[in-house]
């Protein structure tokens, strides 16, 4: 695994003045190796591909080099596209590159679902350099020909291997379609998946491949520890005892599988620690989402409880502790969520809770990292509870569904005779009836289009 021990530095890369300045202000004087790996590649034109971890500066290794060479113009279409998985990450990007672009003169526009489309349309209208967005409303921009993508130099897709899980291929395949033949394509990724491979084959063209780091290689400076954990609630206690520990743990990101077990434990939590925990995944509104994001980041709130798609690719800083309330499934997720701690070369500590249920997966993550993850000793304080979640509860094996059709299911006749009453068949109105027996057959206007035909003859 790399460290952060280069001695190159921002000034050996070529960067304009203006760029220069930005950085400086930053405080940033060392690239970060894929920054550095990254810089000479993209402004040679050639398709990349690079492989690193959330948090190793990827933002600035694409955008460095296209600000460096990007010119100042007054055309209204977008000459930069960069397409992201999630409405946080749209407003993350568009944050960077105004800190990059603080002294050049460039138009950045970030658009995302879930806000008003009418008022986006108009931003696009009145020009813009950098357009920055989640595939889905990228599409339906393009689709009302507000936004026209044919002067797109440079593709970037950040963050593939979240935008291929969340189910936005198909977006990304007509993305392509709608852009130019003659662009460069960037793409980052924290993994590696045969998706990702997929997609290189059929639209890169001989991309030069960067990788600074292996995806199951654990993190040197993050300490791993686990507790074997019999239940959810169980869980819960042993959470609110280690949040308990206001000194130690300063800043919490847990991680749980999905929305429902979220809300589950942040009621928890909150009785607990009430404003000091915020919570944020998919069904929260983008305002709501948004400030969980900026009090955490800020640290007015000191625990936040995520689901992975929503917290993937968010760059935040100093979190002292991860927690992986959840054993996630697939072992990659898992180093997704332990590399948001031990950012640069500060220590982080991570802590994983799982269930007999998920030994398995644990064993996968270990097998992933070739590393043995130590097994901590319950605290004898924490109640093991007896309280068992929907999923937990064993299921009724004798339980019949209603809704099944079978043969033994098949009504029979009645048992009964039917009451005189129900065995009036319906005749409809007396108008109809006197209308057919005066006719013996129903009356009818016939054709009126045939009829007038035949008169003009």
């Amino acid at each position: 695994m790399f460290k952060f021990f280069n001695m190159t530095t921002f000034k050996d890369l070529d960067l304009s003045n203006q760029l220069y300045n930005s950085i400086e202000e930053l405080g940033f004087v060392n690239p970060t190796p894929i920054q550095e790996a990254s810089y000479s590649v993209v402004r040679s034109g050639k398709d990349i591909v690079g492989i690193a971890q959330t948090g190793t500066g990827k933002t600035f290794a694409y955008m460095l080099p296209i600000l460096r060479d990007l010119k100042f113009s007054k055309q209204v279409t977008p000459r930069v596209l960069v397409v992201v998985p999630t409405r946080e990450l749209v407003l993350q990007v568009v944050d960077e590159i105004e800190k990059l672009a603080k002294y050049i003169n460039i138009r950045v526009l970030g658009v995302y679902g879930g806000t008003n489309i009418n008022t986006q349309k108009q931003a696009v209208a009145q020009g813009v350099d950098i357009i920055v967005a989640t595939p889905g409303r990228l599409y339906d921009l393009a689709l009302s020909n507000v936004l026209k993508l044919k002067s797109i130099q440079k593709l970037v897709i950040d963050e593939v291997d979240i935008m291929l899980d969340l189910g936005f291929r198909f977006q990304l395949l007509n993305i392509f379609d709608l852009l130019p033949k003659s662009r460069q394509n960037i793409m980052f990724s924290a993994t590696m998946t045969n998706d990702v491979d997929e997609l290189i084959k059929d639209f890169f063209k001989s991309p030069k491949k960067i990788s600074v780091a292996l995806s199951g290689t654990p993190l040197d400076n993050i300490k791993q520890t686990s507790y074997t954990v019999t239940n959810f609630y169980t869980k819960a206690n042993l959470l609110n005892h280690l949040l308990a520990d206001r000194d130690t743990f300063t800043k919490v990101l847990v991680f749980v599988s999905n929305k429902r077990r979220a809300d589950l434990l942040f009621n928890v939590v909150e009785e607990h620690f009430g404003s000091e925990s915020c919570i944020i995944h998919s069904n929260k509104t983008q305002n709501y989402r948004i400030r969980s994001i900026r009090q955490f980041d800020e640290g007015s709130n000191r625990i936040l409880v995520a689901t992975d798609v929503m917290a993937r690719g968010l760059d935040l800083d100093g979190i002292s502790h991860v927690i992986n309330f959840d054993t996630p499934y697939f072992p990659e997720n898992y180093m997704h969520r332990i590399g948001r701690t031990g950012r640069a070369e500060r220590e982080g500590i991570t802590i994983l809770f799982s269930t007999e249920k998920e030994q398995e997966s644990k064993e996968r993550i270990e097998a992933l990292m070739k590393y043995e993850i130590p097994v901590l000793d319950f605290p004898s304080e924490v109640e093991i509870s007896k309280q068992l979640t929907e999923e937990e509860r064993p299921r009724e094996d004798q339980e019949i569904s209603k809704n099944r059709v079978s043969e033994e299911y098949i009504p029979g006749p009645a048992f009964h005779e039917k009451s005189e009453k129900n065995k009036k068949t319906n005749q409809g109105g007396s108008y109809r009836r006197e209308i057919a027996k005066k006719y013996k057959k129903p009356k009818t206007r016939g054709d009126k289009n045939y009829n007038l035909r035949k008169k003009r003859k």
